[in-house]
Formats: C-alpha cells, structure tokens, sequence
C-alpha cells in the first residue's frame, strides 16, 4: 500500500522496484539522523560499489573531500532551514578514485510538529555538462587570447605606422628641396614638365604622410589633437584651402557662400585639412560639370561647413563604411588614395565636438561639419 492509501499489485511493485533500482539517476534516503537506508544500484555502480555498502554511511561520505566541506557548511544548513536544496553541484567520490561530478537535489520530510523523518536525494549525473562548461571556458579563454593578440597586433602595426610615415618625411624633404633647387636651374620644356611633375608627385607623397601619421595619432593617442584658437578667422581659412585647390584643378569650378559673422573657437589648421580632404573628395568623385559648392553660416548658436557636389549618390552599403579608416569605395585607376581622408575629417570633427554627416541622392551629395558655438 502506498502512502496514499492506494494498493500496488504485486506487477506494479516490481515495476516500481525495477524503476527505482534502475532508474537513470541516482536515489538514495537518510533517516532522520542523516544515514543512508536505502541506494538505488545506478548510484552505486556510479560510485563502483554496491547498494548494501553504502547503508549506514552518512551522505557527505560519499562526497570529495572539498565537497564534504561545502556540503556540511552550506548545503546541510539550507536542508535544516527550508526543507530542501535544488540542483547544487558536487562531486562524489567513486571507488577507484575518480571524481564524478553530479547535481543533487534533496528534499527533507516532516512530522507535524516539524522534526525531521527522512530526507530523499536524486543525484543526476553531470559528466557531460562539466565537459560542456570547460569547453565554453576554453572557448573563452581562446577568444580572449585571440582579442588580445588581435589588439596587440594592431597596436604594433599602429606604431610601425606612425614610425614609418616620421621617417618617410626626411626623404620626402630632401626631394622637395632638390626640386627647388632645379626650379632655379636653366631648364628644356621637357625638363620643366619633369619637373612639375615631380613637385606633384611630392606633394602628393607628403599628404599621404600626413594622413598616415594622423591616423596613427588618432589611433594610439585616442583622437587626434588639436589647439584651439579663440578668435580663429574661419573665412580666412576657406578662402586659403579654397584658392589652394582651384590653383591645382583650376578646370574644377568651386563656389563659396560664407557668411561667419563672428570668430570661432577652431584649431585653424585641422579645420582646414578637413575641408581640404572634403574638397578633394568632391572633386574626386563629384561630376565634372557641376560646381563644388563650399558653405558656412554660424547661425543659432552653431557653426555649419559644408561641401556638396553633383554626380552619382553614394551607395547605401557605402554609407556604412564612409568614415570608416583604408576604406575607399568604387573607384577609378587614376584615383589613388589610402582611403583615410574622410576618416580623418570625421576624427577632426570629433576633436571640436561635432559631427560630420552626409547626405546623398540623386540631386546632389553634402558632407556637412556642425559644431556648437558655445
């Protein structure tokens, strides 16, 4: 009869025999003064005994020695205070020294006044899920290893970088000084195309070692510096950057409506590299019969720089990855670049705490600089 009050038949007890010897996990009961009376034959294959050994054997004696520890100090507590304890892990220990860890659940009946009868434990193996835990560990250690590396690799390729473009500039002076120096020589036509070309090309090589170092800069310094000037004239400087372009593409129409009523607080100097790269790039990519248009206004407390250009509008799949550094998009053989001036601009941008946007459609593309005045 069963403690309900309901009657086994003999088929149905040697079925429930047969499911508690030779269930899939472990059963096992202690009398009210914690000993074992009864073990099922799967737990005792585990521990690579027999069920009649352990009867008479505490429940912590079938433990490791740390878990015999844990369990005494915290598990048999939290047993006394509310009756039980849910899927905690430890490790029993088997006859032929091995560890096998298990989850145990245990629940202790009682009388009516509260005294404890009996506890019932079910030990499920967890072979599988401490593998399954050490591989996750593993994997994340070998991710973190791998971040590290990666992180590592990047700064010693950050600073091989920046080492390489301050080395580069010595030579690159050297030709430049060289070509002055021809410049004052009596020269054929087909010396002075020569050399025209070569100020080009060393022009162009000195702005490819500025944007490298300033990548690097930006980079390993966390941005790119800048020195503020108070009373800085932006007019000034557009109408520098704006001429110096036009001198170089003078076949390129450039227009400009700037209307800065006031000084602003600007590092001149990287204000102007930025709308020097912003510039090139429209002219780079803008169509050729549509004007470059440059505008600035400090209107309601903000500063605007913008350059549109007319042409073909940008793919949305490169919009991801406008500003994005040696990103460079489709472009033509003829134009060359490391793909670090947008970059750069928007790393400018951020050193003035503002943004760099852009827009692009058919009618027109805008890159466009907004900064708080104040």
């Amino acid at each position: 009869m069963t403690e309900d009050g309901s009657t086994i038949t003999e088929t149905g007890a040697e079925d429930f025999e047969d499911l508690f010897e030779n269930a899939p996990c472990g059963y096992l009961s202690t009398d009210k003064d914690g000993r074992i009376t009864r073990a099922n034959r799967t737990l005792a294959k585990w521990l690579g005994t027999e069920p009649e050994a352990l009867a008479g054997r505490r429940f912590a004696d079938l433990l490791t020695i740390g878990g015999k520890l844990f369990y005494e100090t915290h598990f048999a507590p939290l047993l006394r205070m509310q009756g039980s304890f849910s899927e905690v892990a430890l490790d029993l220990a088997c006859a032929d020294g091995r560890k096998l860890p298990v989850l145990v659940t245990a629940v202790e009946r009682r009388d009516e006044e509260g005294n404890p009868l009996f506890v019932r434990f079910s030990v499920f193996s967890a072979v599988e899920r401490r593998r399954y835990e050490r591989n996750l560990l593993g994997a994340k250690a070998t991710a973190e290893d791998a971040v590290r590396t990666a992180r590592e690799t990047a700064e010693l390729r950050e600073q091989f970088i920046a080492v390489l473009g301050h080395d580069l500039r010595n030579p690159i002076a050297a030709m430049a000084s060289g070509a002055k120096l021809l410049q004052r020589e009596q020269l054929s036509e087909r010396g002075r195309t020569v050399l025209q070309l070569m100020d080009s090309s060393i022009a162009r090589a000195s702005r490819l070692i500025d944007d490298i170092l300033d990548f690097a800069r930006s980079r390993l310094g966390h941005g790119i510096a800048v020195s503020l000037d108070e009373h800085a004239r932006l007019n000034e400087v557009i109408d520098q950057v704006v001429a110096e372009l036009q001198s170089i593409v003078p076949e390129r129409e450039i227009e400009t409506d700037v209307r800065i009523a006031r000084p602003v607080r600007i590092d001149p100097a990287r204000i102007g590299q930025m709308l020097s790269n912003l510039i090139g790039n429209a002219i780079t990519h803008g169509a050729d019969s549509v004007p470059v248009r440059v505008s600035a206004t400090t209107d309601a407390g903000e500063l605007r720089l913008s350059v549109a250009n007319g042409g073909v509008p940008i793919a949305p799949d490169a919009m991801k990855h406008l500003f994005q550094p040696f990103f460079r998009g489709k472009v033509r053989p003829s134009q060359q670049g490391l793909g670090l001036g947008l970059y750069i601009a928007a790393e400018i941008a951020k050193a003035h705490n503002g943004a760099l946007t852009v827009v692009s459609d058919e009618a027109e593309t805008r890159f466009t600089f907004a900064m708080p005045l104040e």
